[in-house]
């Protein structure tokens, strides 16, 4: 009996998902865990995100190809729908989905990870890696990710308007080859995707349209500020709401001036260091 772990990522899709999967893995490296992803490119380079085995399933369908009836089953991911959700359950001997909706059903034979449902199964938790917990300098004064993917550069066709926020740039894992090219004029600075981590840690402001972004900076003492994009699932936005963080809709370039003018002022929430929970909370199914 195995256990896999799927996540769903890709160009369309960012890398978020994946970033919380980082999160709760530091916790479960005694498990013996194969990490499944929706593209090849992230999981090529899982090992540097602590998993052990990681392999690229392309489209969800084909983890009936590698599981075997009776293994059991991680899953993050909203590509599922009713139908599936019944299959996976007779499918696998045990399954554990991270949910972020707020009106999310739990399936009877399921357990779930969600930041907002409480209750029999249920583990209320917004896991963010330990990492990002500390006091941190704050060197970088205003840091933009527009997040992992940019499909359609959003950030190119606004590249002239971003100027005046006078920005450093994380670039996404996912940008399209002379993205940097195209916006170096934009920014003060530009750091490489592989630079998350330090961006994410020493920025004072973050300006993001990534879900993981927000949490990891609100732990490590950031101020982020939250761009919901149209073609992103608006699932968090009363969870930040509820922590204080401003909420921009779409690249609104004098909102976001006006909400850097004003972060020190304002009063953000914390994130509780929960990522332990998760973990325990998988730890104990998968070993019951």
């Amino acid at each position: 009996m195995h256990t896999y772990y799927y996540v769903h990522t890709g160009h369309r899709v960012g890398l978020d998902r994946f970033r919380r999967a980082a999160a709760v893995i530091e916790g479960l490296k005694d498990e013996d865990i194969t990490l499944l992803t929706s593209d090849f490119r992230i999981a090529s380079e899982a090992k540097q995100y602590g998993f052990r085995r990681a392999v690229g399933v392309d489209v969800v369908q084909n983890i009936a190809h590698i599981a075997k009836r009776g293994d059991r089953l991680i899953f993050d991911s909203d590509e599922h729908n009713a139908t599936t959700l019944d299959d996976m359950m007779h499918f696998f001997s045990k399954v554990i989905r991270f949910s972020d909706s707020r009106s999310e059903v739990k399936h009877a034979k399921e357990f779930l990870v969600s930041p907002y449902l409480e209750g029999e199964g249920i583990c209320t938790a917004t896991p963010v890696a330990s990492k990002y917990f500390g006091t941190f300098d704050k060197h970088i004064a205003v840091a933009f990710f527009y997040g992992d993917d940019d499909y359609d550069k959003e950030v190119i066709a606004h590249k002239e308007a971003l100027k005046a926020l006078n920005m450093e740039l994380l670039l996404g894992f996912y940008y399209f080859i002379y993205y940097e090219d195209e916006v170096i004029d934009s920014f003060k600075k530009i750091h490489e995707n592989d630079a998350y981590d330090r961006v994410i840690q020493h920025s004072d402001i973050l300006v993001t349209s990534s879900q993981q972004a927000v949490l990891d900076s609100l732990a490590s003492g950031g101020r982020p500020i939250f761009i919901q994009r149209e073609d992103h699932a608006d699932d968090f936005q009363d969870l930040f709401k509820k922590c204080n963080i401003p909420v921009v809709e779409g690249l609104n370039i004098p909102k976001i001036m006006d909400y850097i003018a004003t972060a020190k002022q304002n009063t953000y929430g914390i994130v509780e260091k929960k990522g332990n929970q998760t973990t325990h909370f998988i730890k104990e199914i998968l070993n019951s």
